[in-house]
């Protein structure tokens, strides 16, 4: 059972974000101080400058009550972005819902090896074309669109509640006109040829999704974190649509698992796929792989 937070009552601002950090942290919650800020924050709609200005003011009760409503959420290990309905992805706000992993940081790896694979090369005048499998709440395609200004893409997902988070992310972002949707299993109903592909399949072994942290075992929806007895499933149906969709020389970019370059080189260059380079995040963990379909 989770903690309840002592009352807030009639306390200030500043008293009640270090209550709220000193709870967490006893509850080994990560980033105990910055959590309380955030909650703090969002409910009095108050940034970090303006919570320092007005520190000793005291709450109202009815703020108090919708502070210590979120801190009860957050003893329950539900993720602050859950709670807040949105997160930050390559700079750029991501809508979430119940059907969509949350965008992590790590996973930007990918989006900097798709653009580096795609640095200096001579393309011709036509749209370049991007497909990202299983797009969740198209983090990965809208980031690469942000950054690609003559490319169209597509994204798919087997969830159609996913596929409506990801379409209000894009208009949101004003990338409606050069994006689309489609509710399919992987590539299943698309045909190529595609220049780019990327993709963050479910890459957890279905026996340590127990193990996971209570944050993304209990909140992610679990169709995005099983590849699988082995965790590379995913890969496997990736593999396949790739060596289909991708146009000649075409790059693939997916995110990886810890420990799990090797295994996931040898099924993409099982499928035809061609000079693999891998990236490190900034755990030094071996997070995201490129390679390329043959000429």
């Amino acid at each position: 059972m989770s903690a309840r937070p002592a009352t807030l009552a009639g306390l200030s601002v500043e008293v009640a974000r270090r209550r709220l950090a000193r709870e967490f942290g006893e509850q080994n919650i990560d980033a105990p101080a910055l959590d309380a800020r955030i909650i703090v924050g969002h409910v009095l709609g108050l940034d970090h400058t303006a919570l320092m200005a007005q520190s000793g003011r005291v709450l109202a009760p009815a703020e108090a009550d919708a502070i210590a409503a979120l801190a009860v959420r957050r003893h329950a290990h539900e993720p602050i972005a859950r709670m807040l309905g949105y997160k930050e992805f390559w700079g750029l706000p991501f809508k979430l819902n119940s059907e969509t992993l949350l965008p992590r940081p790590e996973t930007e790896t990918v989006v900097e090896v798709a653009l580096a694979a795609l640095a200096g090369e001579h393309r011709s005048a036509r749209v370049l074309r991007i497909v990202d499998l299983g797009t969740g709440s198209g983090a990965l395609l809208l980031a690469l669109l942000s950054e690609l200004p003559d490319a169209f893409g597509i994204g798919t997902d087997i969830s159609v509640t996913a596929l409506g988070c990801a379409r209000d992310n894009a208009a949101a972002l004003g990338l409606s006109a050069r994006a689309s949707f489609v509710a399919c299993d992987y590539g299943a109903a698309l045909n190529g040829p595609v220049d780019v592909l990327v993709s963050n399949p479910p890459y957890v072994a279905r026996e340590e999704i127990a193990d996971l942290q209570p944050e993304v075992r209990d909140y992610d929806p679990r169709r995005a974190l099983d590849g699988g007895p082995d965790g590379l499933d995913g890969y496997r149906e990736v593999a396949a649509h790739a060596c289909r969709l991708l146009a000649p020389s075409g790059v693939l970019a997916v995110e990886l698992g810890r420990g799990q370059l090797g295994a996931v080189t040898a099924i993409l260059a099982g499928a035809g796929l061609v000079r693999p380079a891998s990236q490190h995040d900034l755990a030094g963990i071996s997070r995201a792989l490129v390679m390329r379909a043959a000429p």
